[in-house]
């Protein structure tokens, strides 16, 4: 049967305006069922750690269970491909780390682009480095370590979780800027990593703070700075890097994004959700015991903030040729 031109029509614009109002009925009732939060390290780490006390928040605010998935390797890639594949529809969600932003510069066979592929949601955490020593090492200060350092060049290795991880990239900044040859040591973990350094295996790391901290003050290790802009209000007699050496600054942030596609509605509550939570007292002391701040703000200043930070150590990695297979 033909149908008359003005019935054609009106079916037409009908069919074409479905999809926009079935994405926004799904978001509006969004999450109808458990959420994964996919986690690219081992549990008890500190993307771990934040992905667990996150969880709870969210799902006494949107009404489902959001569950911790862990999917270790590859420095996070692997969950991270698991998220840039997953339908867009807000429940299947990653725990972003620093070197996702940086992964397409590191790695030449990935099958995604995270800054591409990805939507931001919001922002978590950021806290500080400490650049520690073991306690054998005869040295307290950021220049007595680059003295030393320069006068056994190839002798004083860095410890890292890994290669390509943001402490390898801080270590290798470091030596950009001082002009010091260090010898990069990777570990499968902070664990291990600081372990050697207190045995004295290593003789430095930028550790981040909830692996070490206790360490330091048991007086295993030393920490001689933090890595932030700001002195840091957890150990105030700490000097920041960039005081000897101006524009030094690294940090160890969180966060959360979506597959690409993911509507605005749905990426609203989430960050609503996940801010509301930043603000509770117990959030903001638990997020002190890590060594961090909350990273609070809206989907685009997390969004500005992981490019400027991927334009910031995509250049530390070109001019010092870091790869991974």
């Amino acid at each position: 049967m033909k149908l008359p031109r003005r019935n054609f029509l009106h079916l037409a614009v009908g069919a074409a305006a479905l999809p926009p109002v079935a994405r926004i009925a799904c978001a509006q009732a969004y999450p109808t069922r458990p959420v994964r939060i996919m986690v690219g390290f081992p549990p008890g780490g500190p993307a771990d750690i934040l992905a667990r006390l996150m969880g709870p928040r969210l799902s006494a605010r949107l009404g489902q269970p959001f569950i911790v998935e862990n999917r270790a390797g590859a420095q996070g890639q692997i969950a991270t491909e698991a998220v840039t594949r997953a339908p867009a529809d807000g429940h299947t969600l990653l725990l972003v780390v620093p070197g996702n932003g940086i992964a397409h510069v590191l790695y030449d066979k990935l099958n995604f682009d995270f800054i591409r592929d990805t939507a931001p949601v919001a922002g978590i955490s950021n806290g500080p480095l400490l650049m520690e020593v073991g306690s054998a090492i005869p040295v307290y200060t950021v220049p007595e370590f680059i003295a030393y350092t320069k006068a056994r060049p190839g002798k004083i290795n860095f410890a890292s979780p890994g290669n390509g991880s943001t402490i390898q990239l801080c270590g290798e900044l470091f030596k950009l800027m001082t002009g010091v040859n260090m010898v990069h040591v990777p570990y499968r973990g902070n664990a291990p990593a600081v372990t050697d350094l207190i045995a004295g295996q290593v003789q430095m790391m930028f550790a981040d703070a909830p692996s070490s901290i206790e360490h330091v003050k048991a007086g295993k290790l030393r920490a001689l700075a933090v890595t932030s802009a700001e002195r840091w209000e957890i150990l105030p007699q700490l000097p920041t890097v960039s005081e000897f050496l101006p524009g030094f600054e690294a940090s160890n942030w969180f966060g959360v994004a979506a597959p690409k596609d993911t509507p605005p509605e749905i990426i609203d509550t989430l960050n609503k959700a996940i801010n509301v939570a930043l603000a509770e007292p117990e959030i903001k002391a638990r997020l002190a015991d890590l060594g961090a701040a909350s990273l609070a703000g809206s989907p685009a200043d997390f969004g500005r903030f992981i490019a400027a930070e991927a334009e910031k150590w995509s250049k530390v990695i070109r001019t010092a040729n870091i790869k991974v297979d």
